[in-house]
């Protein structure tokens, strides 16, 4: 049902919500409930006259609790009148005790301030006791920390920093932190950092003197090891020789005791020499102080930075080694110079092999195997590109001395050196290369000292002499009385002597290299090869090729080379005896002495058919024939005279050479004297000639016929020497006789009388004399013929050139 209708109903549902809201803001305000604007906000925000109504209703509530007060006073009020009486009974007991507690207050007061003085003494007694001892536990757990401080201050002035180092780390560990509340710990703690780089700039700074003192010394410490090594090594040779010597006896049993005493007398002698050389050298450790790297090594170490200090160390030992391996541009001009440049070398690796095995990881086998092959490849090279200057024997042999040692000191401290063995074997060659030009001029010398003759004996003493100089042996000049003579000139004995020392001198190289004895006799044997084949015989050839040598000279030099030749046997015995190698074995390498003698002597015996036929054409040059003449002077020419009378004394002296090279000598000069009196009579240029100057022709041929069957060298077989002038002796017997129908009817024939007669030949002497005789008339006493005969030679002549054409064209 709606309310809309009822007005009387709605304003007492209204009357009875505001009297109930009226109550609950009393209720609040009697809760003491703060703050209460809210609560009256609340009550002026109703209805119209809401003020007044509350008023009424909060003073109706007033009314209410007075009216409650009133009750509750009035039930309690007689208690309270009996509390009052009772405290005014108690009131005059009160004051009275009030004065006897004053009183006794005052008699205490007086009687406790002696006490209280006493007690506040003993209290502040037990104070500063208490202050004391806690000052006496703070210093105690103080006076530690300053002791060690003091102790670490003093380490440093010390310059004990690795002690210092550990110092700080148990001041940092142990120390600090119990008392770290104090304000001088955090001062302390603050200079550590200072003295620690203190410290690491302190120890570089020594380790940078270390590596200055280093190089300084590396060449005093590469000697010292250089030395050792040398020692240990002729130490260990005088063994080698005591226990070949010792083997030796077990040979030679009569030796027995000789052989022993003296191995055991070379060994105390060498143990002796190696005592005394001990005490005079020195140790690495006695010549480089390595306190300075222990010590920065430890250092770093104790910082936690010990791989910076290990790339720094070997940064700079590596620019060291770069500096160490960078020779002097004059390195090859002397033998100091080498020694320096290995010294140094030697020295460096010595100290990195120190470092290696005292310290601990500062330096690896790695790394220093690394650094040596570096320097292993330097140190080829510039020995390779310096010692290509050499050209002395002397000095190079020095220097293979001085890289065997450098090799053995350093294989000695671990390093592989097979590289350096190699790189001997390439300076041998040029050891060897010097070798042979020394000995070059050395032969050239001799060559040149020689006077090529036989080496004159005046006594037994000069023979024994020339004898023990040069393996000689021939039975008839033993039982020959002095005077007497060698066959050989003063040359073959020195050039004997001298390619004996060239053996030892190429043997020094040889030795110390580590090679067998079959391997030594191989390069002995191709070095003299070498010196033969190469030297001597460049030598025996430029020699006979000389201007000035003559005839008598290139004999000699054929018999120098015989006698060479065969003690070619003897110097392979020479090399046997040094190496121990038998030449019966398989590999052994022969010497090639019997070529190279045999190739001078073949061009010695070519020279002297060469000079043997100049000078022939030097005599044929001073003929002087009137080709005109009317008849001959009926004895030979001067000049053939001369020539004929020269080849007897020069065959005289060819019969000390082998008879093969006199005939062929011989045979040579005859052939050259037919050719060039031949070329003589059919020279174009000579354009007449007369039938006496061909009889004067035939009388020098004849001349040379009766030398050549005077045998004027021993060996020819009948008219052999007789046939080299046989084609001049048929072409003048045909002009001589005039048998020109003999001679074309059987030309061809091998039985023909006049078959070495050429037809250009007898062609063109019979052109000559024709011409000759048409215009000297030389038939003249034979003028009854003398058409006959013109026309005669006209028919030759014909037939001759018919002759010539037809071997032409045959040809």
């Amino acid at each position: 049902m709606s309310t809309a209708g009822k007005p009387g109903v709605c304003g007492t549902m209204l009357e009875e919500d505001t009297e109930q809201a009226y109550e609950n803001v009393l209720a609040e305000i009697q809760s003491f409930e703060l703050p209460m604007e809210a609560t009256l906000r609340s009550v002026y925000d109703g209805q119209p006259n809401a003020h007044k109504k509350f008023m009424e209703k909060l003073d109706a509530c007033i009314r209410n609790h007075d009216k409650e007060i009133e009750k509750m006073c009035n039930f309690h009020h007689q208690g309270f009148v009996d509390a009052i009486t009772e405290l005014l009974k108690v009131r005059a007991d009160a004051e009275k005790l009030k004065v006897q507690v004053t009183d006794t207050n005052r008699r205490f007061q007086d009687a406790g301030k002696e006490v209280i003085e006493q007690t506040e003494d003993i209290i502040r007694c037990r104070i500063q006791q208490r202050n004391i001892t806690t000052v006496v536990e703070k210093l105690q757990l103080c006076l530690p920390v300053l002791e060690m401080y003091s102790k670490l201050k003093e380490q440093m002035s010390m310059q004990r920093y690795y002690s210092a180092l550990k110092t700080m780390e148990q001041l940092e560990n142990v120390y600090f932190p119990r008392v770290s509340q104090y304000r001088f710990c955090q001062l302390m703690m603050d200079t550590l950092p200072k003295l620690r780089e203190d410290i690491k700039d302190i120890s570089m700074s020594d380790l940078k003197d270390f590596l200055e003192s280093i190089r300084k010394h590396s060449d005093k410490i590469g000697e010292t090891a250089m030395k050792q090594a040398q020692q240990q090594k002729s130490f260990s040779i005088a063994v080698q020789k005591q226990t070949n010597m010792r083997f030796g006896k077990n040979m030679h049993v009569n030796n027995d005791r000789t052989l022993e005493e003296k191995s055991d007398i070379i060994l105390k002698h060498t143990l002796e020499e190696e005592a005394e050389n001990d005490e005079e050298v020195l140790t690495v450790q006695d010549l480089v102080d390595f306190s300075p790297v222990y010590r920065c090594l430890h250092i770093y170490s104790a910082l936690g930075d010990e791989e910076t200090f290990e790339n720094y160390y070997r940064k700079q030992r590596k620019k060291q080694a770069r500096l160490v391996l960078q020779p002097q541009s004059s390195v090859h001009e002397t033998v100091d110079g080498y020694r320096r440049y290995f010294t140094q070398i030697v020295g460096f690796f010595v100290v990195e092999d120190h470092i290696l095995h005292v310290t601990q990881g500062l330096v690896t086998r790695a790394y220093t195997d690394e650094l040596w092959n570096m320097a292993l490849s330097k140190i080829i090279a510039v020995l390779r590109a310096h010692s290509s200057y050499c050209t002395d024997p002397d000095l190079v042999l020095e220097l293979k001395n001085l890289i065997v040692i450098f090799a053995d000191t350093l294989q000695g401290y671990g390093f592989s050196v097979n590289r350096l063995f190699d790189l001997l074997f390439e300076i041998r060659d040029q050891y060897n290369e010097t070798l042979l030009k020394k000995w070059a001029g050395i032969f050239r010398d001799i060559f040149e000292e020689d006077n090529y003759s036989p080496i004159p004996i005046g006594s037994e003493e000069e023979y024994k002499m020339v004898i023990s100089k040069f393996p000689f042996q021939d039975p008839d000049l033993e039982k020959q009385s002095f005077p007497k003579k060698f066959p050989m000139s003063q040359s073959v004995p020195l050039i004997y002597i001298q390619v004996k020392e060239f053996i030892y001198a190429s043997l020094k190289f040889s030795e110390s290299l580590h090679r067998s004895s079959t391997e030594i006799d191989d390069m002995l044997r191709k070095s003299t090869n070498l010196l033969l084949t190469r030297i001597l015989s460049s030598c025996l050839l430029n020699l006979i090729r000389k201007p000035h040598i003559g005839l008598t000279e290139l004999v000699q030099i054929i018999i120098n080379t015989t006698h060479l030749e065969q003690a070619c046997k003897y110097l392979e015995d020479f090399i046997t005896n040094i190496t121990n190698i038998s030449q019966e074995t398989v590999h052994t390498t022969r010497l090639y002495g019997l070529s190279t003698f045999k190739d001078a002597r073949h061009a010695a015996e070519g020279e002297i058919y060469t000079k043997l036929n100049q000078k022939i054409d030097e005599f044929v040059q001073l003929a002087d024939y009137d080709w005109t003449m009317a008849e001959s002077d009926g004895r030979a020419s001067g000049y053939l005279m001369d020539l004929i009378n020269f080849l007897r004394s020069i065959f005289q002296v060819f019969t000390h050479l082998p008879g093969k090279v006199a005939q062929t000598a011989c045979m040579s000069a005859c052939q050259h004297l037919s050719t060039s009196l031949m070329q003589m009579l059919l020279d174009s240029e000579l354009k007449q000639i007369s039938m006496g100057a061909v009889q004067q022709f035939n009388l020098d041929v004849i001349q040379c016929e009766l030398f050549a069957s005077s045998e004027p060298v021993p060996g020819f077989q009948g008219d052999t020497l007789q046939l080299a002038f046989i084609d001049l002796r048929q072409l003048l017997d045909l002009f001589m006789v005039w048998d020109w129908s003999t001679y074309l009817a059987d030309y061809g024939q091998p039985a023909s009388k006049y078959l070495r007669v050429n037809p250009h030949a007898a062609l063109t002497l019979l052109e000559k004399m024709k011409d000759t005789s048409k215009k000297n008339n030389i038939f003249a006493q034979f003028r009854k013929n003398d058409r006959d005969r013109q026309k005669l030679i006209e028919t030759v002549v014909k037939q001759l050139r018919g002759l010539v054409t037809g071997m032409s064209q045959h040809m």
